[in-house]
């Protein structure tokens, strides 16, 4: 007798919602991903980022930046939380209660095990197909940034930044952000 291997049902939007309130988590193709809170690396490095994104983006009047936790809410129908996002002024409409829709640029920290899988190859898929503008990808152990912008449906690298250089971004054309200053202690 074989015996069949019944698939886990997929969890839904409202799955999702019925988490308790605070509960860290997203909704991926139908998976729940439950994720601890971020250590101190993490969130000084987030810390650092926010300040530094949002008083050069508000200085600008380019839009918003939020830091999570924060539910994005994406066309596809899953439900992430990046550590940083920035929605232009133009697309501000997309922020409610939650955003709802695609930001223009999503920051991930790279920190535990799992999540890094999750955000080099799952998440940066995620958001190439729902069409986020911009994705870093930051790692605080290496010290590095990457950058990947959008293009025909999938993303392209764009820079690979480390301690003595500057990131520039196609998406907001003047900023000029020294690494050493995200990572120093």
């Amino acid at each position: 007798m074989i015996l069949a291997r019944r698939a886990r049902p997929r969890k839904t939007v409202e799955d999702f919602m019925n988490l308790p309130e605070g509960s860290r988590a997203e909704l991926i193709d139908g998976e729940l991903f439950r994720s601890p809170s971020p250590q101190r690396p993490h969130q000084r490095v987030s810390g650092k980022l926010f300040r530094k994104l949002a008083d050069f983006i508000e200085a600008r009047g380019l839009g918003e930046v939020y830091y999570a936790p924060f539910d994005v809410h994406l066309p596809s129908g899953d439900i992430v939380e990046p550590d940083l996002l920035f929605v232009a002024q133009a697309n501000l409409g997309i922020v409610q209660q939650w955003v709802r829709g695609t930001p223009d640029l999503v920051i991930e920290i790279l920190s535990a095990p799992d999540g890094i899988a999750r955000d080099r190859i799952v998440k940066r898929d995620l958001y190439a197909k729902n069409g986020v503008r911009e994705y870093w990808i930051v790692d605080p152990e290496a010290r590095t940034i990457e950058v990947f912008v959008h293009c025909d449906g999938k993303y392209e690298p764009e820079g690979f930044f480390e301690s003595g250089d500057s990131l520039v971004s196609p998406l907001l054309t003047e900023l000029r952000l020294p690494v050493v200053e995200v990572f120093a202690s």
